[in-house]
């Protein structure tokens, strides 16, 4: 196993390693087009998680998209009370960064692999390890937490 090799056998790209080796770009200019889950819109509230500056650390130029399923997922979880509403309200807010795409899947986990499997993003951002595991199983990095508060690439 190489030092970067997890349990599973995948990859985890170290903070300080190119972003371009790590994740193949269709974007404008070649950046990468990463869609974004409800959990990572969510952490900057639950894991203190500076989500865009990570995001601009790990790949330098990239392009952001979030499924309607997405946004809507977001609508129902801020109509609750506490944190997981506080933080639901905050990740609707970051979403409007990013462009929202429309998919044939209602519900956002089969959103989010519709656009892997349909080559229209080159990673997904999310900290949710069943969505995480069907989306390296389609062939596309994932970016989640490492640690306390930063991002890493795991390849599938």
């Amino acid at each position: 196993m190489t030092d970067g090799a997890r349990a599973d056998g995948s990859e985890a790209t170290p903070a300080g390693d190119a972003p371009a080796a790590a994740l193949a770009g269709d974007g404008s200019d070649g950046a990468p087009v990463v869609a974004l889950d409800a959990s990572a819109l969510m952490a900057p509230v639950e894991a203190n998680l500076r989500l865009f500056e990570e995001l601009d650390r790990l790949l330098g130029a990239y392009e952001a998209v979030v499924p309607t399923a997405v946004v809507s997922e977001l609508d129902r979880l801020q109509g609750g009370n506490g944190e997981a509403a506080t933080a639901a309200s905050v990740g609707a807010d970051l979403a409007t960064r990013a462009e929202t795409v429309e998919t044939d899947e209602s519900y956002a986990d089969d959103a989010l692999v519709e656009l892997v499997t349909e080559g229209r993003v080159d990673g997904v951002v999310t900290n949710d390890r069943p969505l995480a595991n069907r989306v390296l199983e389609a062939g596309a990095p994932v970016i989640g937490l490492r640690g306390r508060n930063a991002l890493a690439i795991t390849e599938p």
